[in-house]
């Protein structure tokens, strides 16, 4: 077995990794971290307008040896890539129980004029989200209903926060995503761009079940996510072209965001996709 190329937890190269925990340094470097297998793999496989997203690559000596199609893919694609004792790869690691596999990666987003150009059929706004878990899980929830792009607006919680990275599981690197447009704008543009905004809020005027029989999904639908505790303001609901609450059947009080958004946002990909059918996700 190979001895690790970084011993010292004050190598130059893992100070600097490791500083990128905080959202002051992550912009002025325009870098995030990324951690395990599934995001490193997803980050190897991205490339943006600036070049391939991984940057660096930190492995232990049995992470390298575990995942060492992902170290050779990473090599392959110009990461530098360096072996490390589990002590180092702990220290840049943001995770109780690290997997072994850290990379540094540049910032992805793209800017909202390009999303704009598109003319996108599915978007998610997160208008008020504080939540980095909440964030990432909404913009996974968002890449598997096949939305075709998100927005994270001024008032919304750091991107590439490592923990909204850890709950997107990869779907950071699948989706255009726009950061820190301001709600107005963000409605302004894509309603131009033609989509209907609709407003995801418990205290609805409607209910997704209406949209739904009404036929209204099927348009390009930009949905707006609020905050988890307080949902949305007066103001941002006042911007949409509809309110629109999940019904609930049952005897539960509500339901959280991502659950919400999940449920929203699958209900328009379905509405969208009525006339060709649904693939499965489960299919083979």
């Amino acid at each position: 077995m190979a001895a690790p190329e970084l011993t010292s937890l004050r190598s130059p190269r893992v100070v600097a990794a490791r500083r990128l925990a905080k959202r002051a340094f992550r912009g002025k470097e325009r870098r995030f971290i990324a951690e395990g297998p599934q995001a490193v793999r997803e980050a190897v496989e991205h490339r943006g307008d600036a070049g391939p997203t991984l940057i660096e690559l930190f492995a232990t000596v049995e992470a390298a040896e575990r995942y060492a199609d992902i170290v050779a893919a990473a090599r392959a694609a110009g990461a530098e890539v360096h072996t490390a004792t589990d002590e180092v790869v702990a220290e840049i690691s943001q995770t109780v129980t690290p997997q072994g596999l850290v990379g540094v990666c540049r910032f992805l987003d793209r800017p909202f004029e390009s999303i704009l150009a598109s003319r996108p059929r599915l978007v998610a706004i997160l208008a008020h989200v504080r939540d980095p878990g909440n964030a990432g899980t909404v913009l996974r929830c968002a890449d598997a209903a096949g939305a075709e792009a998100v927005v994270l607006t001024d008032a919304s919680v750091d991107l590439y926060n490592p923990k909204s990275v850890r709950a997107s599981v990869g779907s950071l690197f699948h989706l255009p995503v726009a950061v820190g447009v301001p709600v107005e704008q963000a409605v302004r543009g894509l309603r131009e761009a033609g989509a209907r905004i609709v407003a995801a809020d418990g205290a609805g005027e409607r209910d997704l079940d209406t949209e739904l029989d009404e036929g209204v999904l099927g348009r390009p639908t930009a949905w707006i996510f609020g905050n988890e505790a307080w949902g949305l303001p007066e103001e941002t609901r006042a911007l949409a072209d509809a309110v629109v609450r999940v019904p609930i059947h049952g005897k539960a009080e509500s339901l959280n965001l991502a659950t919400a958004a999940a449920v929203c946002l699958y209900a328009s990909a379905r509405a969208q996709r009525a006339s060709a059918g649904c693939r499965s996700v489960t299919s083979t």
